[in-house]
């Protein structure tokens, strides 16, 4: 099963995704990740990548696509995978539908996470981390025992500097702008599974989970 997972900055994307790939046993593919292992094999477009991210420079789309290029091919793909991170625009979505055709393979569901902004604000600009062992904390959605320790290392937790309202508000805005063309396009193809993320979690796994084996 070939799966595609989006949804805004606070929308739940990682809990969720780990659900999905450990109930179908499909590899979790983020963009992230998927250039960390490019840029350490040294394959030329790993190499290639590096040299716009070591001048803190955008990575290219085509740069990009060959990199997710590169990883659908391992091995570990052959019975599907889960994409996070991509596409992120219209441009993207195009060329990961090309890059699917020649691959012979298809998505088969698109999920989206739906999240008010409101409270999208309030879970991120309430998010807490680990500076020791990267664990995530919420001071409203899930406090540590002991305020600003953590509760696996005792290590120290702080808040990120783009985890204030006025970034998080600029990050959700432009995300709403290049996605919503996104989810048309998605929504044309018939792809398209809208799941309420503002549910319980474990609600919205349940829905998830039924929906893709439906």
């Amino acid at each position: 099963m070939n799966i595609l997972i989006m949804g805004p900055p606070g929308a739940g994307k990682g809990t969720q995704a780990e659900v999905i790939i450990g109930e179908f046993g499909i590899p979790h593919i983020s963009t992230g990740d998927a250039f960390r292992l490019a840029i350490k094999q040294g394959t030329p477009v790993g190499i290639k990548a590096k040299e716009y991210i070591d001048q803190g420079l955008l990575v290219p789309d085509d740069v990009t696509v060959g990199i997710v290029r590169e990883r659908l091919q391992q091995s570990d793909c052959e019975k599907g995978f889960l994409l996070d991170g991509f596409p992120r625009t219209l441009s993207q979505a195009e060329a990961l539908d090309q890059l699917l055709t020649e691959l012979g393979r298809k998505l088969d569901h698109v999920v989206n996470l739906k999240v008010d902004r409101d409270k999208l604000l309030a879970r991120l600009t309430g998010r807490r981390i680990c500076k020791s062992c990267g664990s995530t904390y919420h001071v409203l959605f899930n406090p540590p025992k002991q305020e600003g320790v953590c509760d696996k290392c005792g290590g120290e937790l702080y808040q990120r500097s783009d985890d204030n309202e006025e970034s998080v508000g600029t990050r959700l805005d432009e995300y709403i702008t290049k996605t919503a063309p996104l989810l048309n396009f998605y929504e044309q193809q018939g792809l398209l599974r809208e799941v309420d993320g503002e549910l319980e979690i474990d609600t919205v796994s349940q829905e998830i989970v039924s929906l893709l084996r439906g």
